[in-house]
């Protein structure tokens, strides 16, 4: 009986440790139908985002862009747990290596072809040509990236997240703007202290 008694504890408290990690790991819950702004008006307003306007009507870019729908530029998605991002690829260009660290990414390419690939935590890399209609799930936080390889067409693509936020953590930014010492650096990638510093010049902000 005594055993028995353990084994029950012993469950109950993996399902609550699972509920935990559970709740640590996605958005929270909300208690209403959504989080209303306070001291705002709520109606259809508040529910509409119109910033891709601009987007379908405007020119074409010369580097690669990403414009995002988290509740940062559309607060009605506070307490949804989705969010949205449009990313246009000029011909030759690359997202480069980055993760998002609160959800995975489903993309959905719209027009034109994309070489798409993650890694997993066993560091195999997973690579894929998408052609228009594809659909490409990159697993939450892992490192992934996108790249056009067509020398004269645009790539479009629309990715979805099951977070409000999901965050992206870019590597090359990551690692080599944002003050690490250039020893670690150097030490970490079997190079030299020059080579960290030329990879630091490259992506600091353009005057």
């Amino acid at each position: 009986m005594a055993s028995r008694t353990s084994s029950l504890k012993f469950f109950s408290l993996l399902i609550s440790s699972l509920a935990i990690v559970q709740m640590a790991i996605a958005d929270p819950d909300i208690l209403t139908d959504f989080i209303a702004p306070p001291n705002g008006t709520v109606d259809g307003n508040f529910f509409t985002f119109t910033g891709m306007r601009f987007h379908v009507s405007g020119d074409e870019p010369k580097n690669v862009t990403v414009l995002k729908v988290t509740m940062a530029e559309f607060p009605a998605l506070n307490g949804q747990s989705v969010s949205y991002a449009v990313l246009e690829f000029p011909a030759g260009t690359t997202n480069p290596p980055h993760t998002h660290p609160r959800s995975a990414e489903l993309l959905f390419l719209v027009g034109g072809t994309l070489e798409v690939g993650f890694v997993d935590s066993k560091n195999k890399l997973f690579i894929q040509t998408l052609q228009s209609g594809d659909m490409f799930v990159f697993p939450k936080g892992l490192v992934h990236f996108q790249y056009n390889a067509d020398s004269q067409n645009v790539a479009l693509a629309i990715s979805a997240f099951g977070s409000a936020s999901a965050g992206t953590v870019s590597l090359p930014s990551t690692l080599f703007a944002t003050n690490i010492d250039d020893n670690v650096l150097a030490l970490s990638f079997k190079t030299d202290v020059a080579t960290i510093q030329k990879l630091k010049a490259g992506l600091a902000p353009k005057p």
